[in-house]
């Protein structure tokens, strides 16, 4: 699969005729809502663990050096913890293309606190995707982190972004804090 995803979620057609979907975010769509949403509430997926295993050649990084952002790797028993929106689907024009670089939108079960339930979709990054880096230690991803610099601005930013969102949300997540904790180390992502 190649990096624009843009026009394989456009076939997408599952909540076609629906005058909303709820969306689950797990990365930047938990600190950076840049689309209107009829309503936010903090949720979870079963099934997904969240990993800094997809390269960002548009937002984070560049083509020769590109950063690593949030994707969801599938894990038995795992638990994924973040915040799902109620849209419309006019936003999947947006989101499309923010999430273009080798994203595609499955449909997931959301659960919401209070323990109801509701399908909605999901953006992934498979490993089948041409941007996929995969699996390294946590010292490692934050190597690359600290020296990735994209249109969207440095990429410990967007670390230490949603590591902040996550202790706001009260969620623990023991992969983002690691990394987290070798940026601060080394003085990444400060003024």
């Amino acid at each position: 699969m190649s990096f624009d995803t843009t026009a394989i979620n456009k076939l997408m057609d599952k909540f076609d005729g629906h005058h909303s979907v709820w969306l689950f975010g797990y990365g930047s769509l938990i600190f950076k809502a840049d689309f209107p949403f009829i309503e936010r509430r903090p949720a979870l997926i079963k099934g997904w663990t969240r990993r800094f295993w997809q390269g960002s050649h548009d937002h984070r990084g560049t083509a020769d050096a590109p950063g690593r952002v949030a994707t969801l790797t599938p894990q038995e028993n795992a638990v994924c913890e973040g915040m799902a929106y109620l849209v419309t689907p006019e936003e999947f024009e947006h989101l499309d293309y923010r999430e273009k670089n080798g994203y595609l939108r499955l449909s997931t079960d959301i659960i919401f606190e209070d323990g109801s339930s509701v399908e909605g979709l999901v953006y992934i990054a498979t490993e089948d995707n041409a941007a996929y880096l995969g699996p390294a230690p946590e010292v490692d991803i934050a190597r690359q982190i600290a020296a990735s610099v994209g249109p969207s601005g440095r990429n410990s930013d967007y670390l230490l972004d949603l590591a902040a969102a996550l202790r706001a949300l009260g969620k623990q997540d023991s992969h983002v804090f690691e990394i987290e904790s070798y940026l601060k180390q080394w003085g990444a992502g400060t003024t």
